[in-house]
């Protein structure tokens, strides 16, 4: 699926949720919904998808998860905050880095209109450590 598409169909699937919830809630409550939103529009994901760090060719696991991967592709950083800070940002950033994406959004549910809590980041080209691939 083309990623403006996609990222079109996740963006709905969240303004749904958020229809649904408004702000306020725990980030963890907001997954839960998010995810079968995402299957009714028949989008495959993974929820809680580990990163690995690669240190020197050494794969670490240091605890690391992306919230939610869509379509192998998309990386979804969910977030119940005040305001999105540049230390989201790099997170973000440094997942898609760590993982080989070159596409992700920050979705801040804790916002009156969603859209002001949507960001969405693309990486030029992969920068896939070898040992990932």
């Amino acid at each position: 699926m083309q990623h403006d598409r996609l990222t079109h169909e996740i963006i709905g699937a969240a303004i749904e949720v958020h229809r649904l919830l408004g702000p306020g809630l725990l980030e963890s409550a907001y997954e839960e919904c998010l995810a079968p939103e995402l299957g009714i529009r028949k989008l495959e994901f993974r929820r809680q998808v580990p990163v690995p760090v690669v240190y020197k060719g050494v794969k670490l696991e240091c605890g690391y998860r992306v919230d939610i991967l869509v379509a192998g592709s998309v990386v979804l950083e969910l977030k119940s905050i005040e305001a999105i800070a540049p230390v989201h940002e790099a997170t973000l950033l440094t997942y898609l880095r760590l993982s080989g994406n070159t596409l992700g959004l920050i979705i801040n549910f804790n916002v009156h209109i969603l859209k002001e809590g949507i960001r969405r980041f693309v990486l030029k080209h992969k920068e896939t450590p070898k040992e990932l691939r």
